[in-house]
């Protein structure tokens, strides 16, 4: 079972395993639509399309009307329907790719671990380091048997935006926010038009859990790079732009051999919507 990480050559020795289910998670928050044209023109054979902005997102707005973020959870109802339709089963690996490093495929990853599924992993480099060893791309769309995944008790925690506005007085957790340092400092008006970050947040960009070949770094790297932001995973939040990119510092924590830090899913996206709610700028 693959729980964190596997790479191109494991995967490539089970590709063709009906017992796998391979998903593009590939996305431009820039163009929406880039995804799904990637995975048409290429994509690694037998995979499905997964996409962030519909199967991997839900409404952004509640059933009070209230805005959650622009990219909230998923209904876990809707998100099992979306799983089985993909062929995926309780016994099933799943492998979850993107050609980002992980940036979106860890999404995936931390919902199917909310959902209580444990064998889950992300392609360690993605499409880059599957065709660094030869391996093919396909045009095909595979016809998947329906599967017949349940939901189970969640292996991540997460709180809500009334969890993370108590805190700022508490100071009980440590919020991590995984968007770049402009965005954490409130420079970049372009992506986030009101910038800056929650008070007391440290910044930890989530590209930093890389090498530069687009691979995770070391466990024992990743250890020693949280341990100045994190005395205690458990009592951790992280979060992002709107809770996708947050998930890959919770799958760099789990690499780390760190685990239980929660997700806040809506994030700053969420945080902002609010113009009650105080923001901080400059750096931590």
């Amino acid at each position: 079972m693959y729980k964190t990480l596997i790479s191109a050559s494991e995967l490539a020795a089970h590709i063709a395993n009906p017992d796998w289910v391979v998903v593009d998670c590939r996305h431009d928050l820039m163009n929406p639509a880039a995804g799904r044209e990637g995975y048409a023109i290429g994509h690694l054979p037998g995979a499905v399309f997964g996409s962030i902005e519909t199967e991997l997102s839900g409404d952004r707005q509640g059933p009070d009307g209230v805005f959650r973020g622009r990219h909230p959870l998923p209904e876990k109802d809707a998100l099992v329907e979306t799983l089985r339709s993909w062929g995926v089963n309780d016994g099933s690996q799943v492998v979850a790719y993107d050609a980002h490093g992980g940036m979106f495929a860890a999404r995936l990853w931390w919902l199917l671990r909310w959902l209580g599924h444990e064998a889950v992993a992300v392609l360690d480099g993605g499409m880059a380091a599957w065709q660094s060893i030869g391996q093919p791309l396909s045009v095909d769309l595979p016809a998947k048997a329906p599967g017949a995944i349940t939901v189970r008790a969640p292996f991540v925690p997460t709180v809500t935006v009334v969890d993370v506005m108590n805190n700022i007085e508490k100071g009980e957790r440590t919020v991590i926010d995984a968007r770049a340092a402009d965005r954490f400092r409130g420079e970049n008006e372009t992506i986030d038009p009101v910038g800056g970050h929650i008070p007391g947040a440290k910044n930890r960009f989530f590209k930093d859990n890389l090498q530069p070949d687009g691979r995770f770094k070391d466990a024992e790297s990743l250890r020693a790079e949280f341990a100045p932001l994190i005395k205690d995973p458990q009592r951790a939040v992280m979060q992002c732009g709107s809770g996708v990119t947050a998930c890959h510092n919770l799958l760099a924590l789990e690499v780390a051999g760190l685990p239980g830090a929660a997700l806040y899913p809506g994030s700053w996206s969420e945080w902002v919507a609010d113009t009650t709610r105080p923001v901080a700028t400059g750096d931590a």
